[in-house]
């Protein structure tokens, strides 16, 4: 893991401008992450400090992006309202080189008495927590991940327990190891493990990136287990540590994406580097724990979707096999008619009878099979029969196979949908298939004033400061394209491909916004990932929408056709707003 005792002493270094600072609101969007809304102490605007124990992506960093908060806010949200919401945070430190950090903050209770409450941010992978204790008592008020005696033995973390910090690991402090002999005492003491797993075993706060990164230095000037070139280039990088000089950073080397405190020399790959520490955590780990809370919270839906996609896969392979026998009704009624022809020829209790094919050319002689236990008119009505069920079975099944179709269609555009979903967007897709009855309603749900059909858009800004909307959900396509568009506006959406309505605005806007409009509607849409990714545009009074069909369908006509390629780059660089 990235984020060791180095990256959180930069962090808390960072954070001391934080002493004198009001907390103004806090939320808890999940179940593993407060933010708080600070005001004052020299800061500017209302910057939001994320603190998250999710035990994927513990982390700290400020969040611009808005936040999703349940109507109701969870009850350690409502504690930390109480004790701390109001609040000035009087200091953030790191006790050690620890993954954890101390923010002590002080407030005035309902008698007007100051009190002083510590929130201890413990950033320890599946171990992380969130918790606020009474320093004075060393007493929790409560943690946002509760630990029972069940779950450990070393320590409980429940209302009204003593504060028991996580075990300390017996290591030397990075920080504090400043002359040769001490470090090499502490090499030896790790063993004949090679030397990046000695420099992480005898280290605290060393996480194995930083430990490879002074391997691969002390190459540079000699070999790289040999203790005194170890030495060097452990001591020029915990110099630089011990007077706050970071270098913040994010590399992509090898199809995966590393940050660091310190310049990563040993990974190949440009480094993109940042003023803030905090700044580069937020860009590192956004994208990359909102997807991962997206999945968690869509992993029922996208298997209920496969699910409902492959039962429909099967059926159509079934009806394919009806049209196909289908396609045998015209021989069945020619046997029933060559039998009605030749019935003084046949014999009753026949099995079989061989008649003249007068129905081909070359009238060739073919066996017809009898049942022997009917009448030779029995056994014409019966091929009569099989011809009638097979005649109307063929109009069936096509008529069946277009609603298959259709189903494969519905569910392939909610599967695109989920891949570039929020959570809103997920709860509106749930609440679409809850609608179309392929879901029970939850408990509770059915109960619910419905507000407005006024769903959150996002809204680009083109090069030529012209606005592009984009729906991600077909409740959001429904609205944008029938209800917020006008006539006049440009509609586009990829060509036979699942993905997103997207909307320009008004008539003043040159190829530049076309091309950046083309390019949204590819990237959200299943050809993301390809090139050339034919794209259909036309004005809002072509597109249509059906009687009877099912959300986030249209039909449409006079298009044209744009063949564009998603750049991710030039997509981000677009200033975007969410809008309702």
């Amino acid at each position: 893991m990235s984020l060791d005792g180095m990256v959180v002493r930069a962090i808390a270094h960072e954070l001391r401008q934080l002493a004198g600072t009001r907390i103004h609101r806090i939320h808890q969007p999940d179940d593993h992450t407060l933010v708080l809304q600070l005001r004052g102490g020299g800061l500017r605007g209302q910057p939001r400090l994320l603190l998250s124990a999710n035990p994927t992506y513990p982390r700290v960093h400020w969040v611009t992006r808005p936040q999703q908060n349940p109507l109701e806010a969870p009850m350690f949200c409502m504690l930390m309202r109480k004790h701390c919401e109001g609040g000035v945070i009087e200091s953030v430190t790191q006790p050690g080189c620890e993954r954890m950090l101390y923010i002590d903050i002080r407030q005035r209770d309902e008698l007007g008495d100051d009190s002083l409450k510590r929130l201890v941010v413990e950033l320890m992978g599946r171990h992380s927590n969130l918790i606020l204790m009474d320093p004075a008592t060393g007493r929790i008020f409560d943690g946002i991940h509760h630990v029972t005696p069940a779950i450990s033995s070393y320590r409980v973390v429940l209302p009204g327990s003593a504060y028991t910090p996580p075990p300390v690991q017996e290591k030397a402090d990075p920080i504090k190891t400043e002359d040769f002999g001490r470090f090499a005492e502490a090499l030896s003491s790790a063993g004949d493990a090679p030397p990046e797993r000695r420099l992480v075993d005898a280290f605290t706060g060393l996480s194995p990136l930083i430990a490879r990164e002074i391997v691969h230095r002390a190459a540079a000037s000699g070999a790289p287990d040999d203790p005194e070139a170890l030495w060097g280039a452990f001591r020029e990088m915990m110099a630089a540590f011990r007077a706050h000089a970071y270098e913040p950073n994010i590399v992509e080397s090898g199809g995966k994406t590393f940050f660091s405190v310190t310049r990563l020399t040993h990974l190949d790959g440009a480094a993109r580097p940042f003023a803030s520490v905090l700044e580069c955590l937020e860009v590192y780990y956004g994208d990359k724990a909102e997807r991962d809370l997206v999945r968690q919270k869509s992993a029922d839906l996208y298997r209920f979707l496969q699910n409902e996609k492959a039962k429909n896969e099967k059926k159509l392979e079934k009806l394919e096999a009806t049209l196909k026998e289908a396609e045998e009704a015209d021989r069945y009624r020619v046997i029933g008619e060559l039998i009605i022809a030749n019935l003084h020829a046949i014999r009753k209790g026949a099995s079989s009878v061989q008649v003249v094919n007068y129905y081909d050319e070359r009238q060739p002689v073919i066996t017809i099979e009898l049942d022997p236990q009917l009448t030779p008119s029995e056994n014409a009505q019966r091929w009569f029969k099989r011809y009638n069920k097979a005649k109307n079975g063929a109009a069936a099944a096509a008529e069946q196979m277009e609603a298959a179709r259709a189903e494969i269609a519905y569910f392939d555009t909610l599967l695109a949908q989920l891949e570039n979903a929020s959570l809103q967007d997920i709860e509106e897709i749930r609440e679409e298939l809850e609608e179309q009855g392929y879901l029970k309603r939850r408990a509770g749900s059915a109960a619910k004033k419905r507000k407005p059909s006024r769903p959150a858009l996002l809204c680009y800004t083109s090069s030529e400061n012209v606005p592009i909307y984009v729906g991600k959900n077909n409740t959001q396509n429904d609205y944008l394209t029938n209800r917020l568009a006008s006539p006049n506006d440009t509609w586009l959406h990829t060509k036979d491909i699942p993905g997103s309505h997207v909307v320009i605005r008004g008539t003043g806007f040159g190829n530049a916004t076309l091309e950046e409009a083309a390019m949204l509607a590819a990237w959200y849409s299943r050809g993301r990932s390809s090139s050339l990714v034919p794209v259909d545009y036309t004005l809002v009074r072509h597109v249509r929408k059906p009687n009877g069909a099912k959300p986030g369908f249209v039909i449409y006509d006079h298009q044209k056709t744009l063949f564009v390629t998603p750049d991710e780059e030039r997509i981000k660089a677009l200033p975007v707003r969410t809008v309702t």
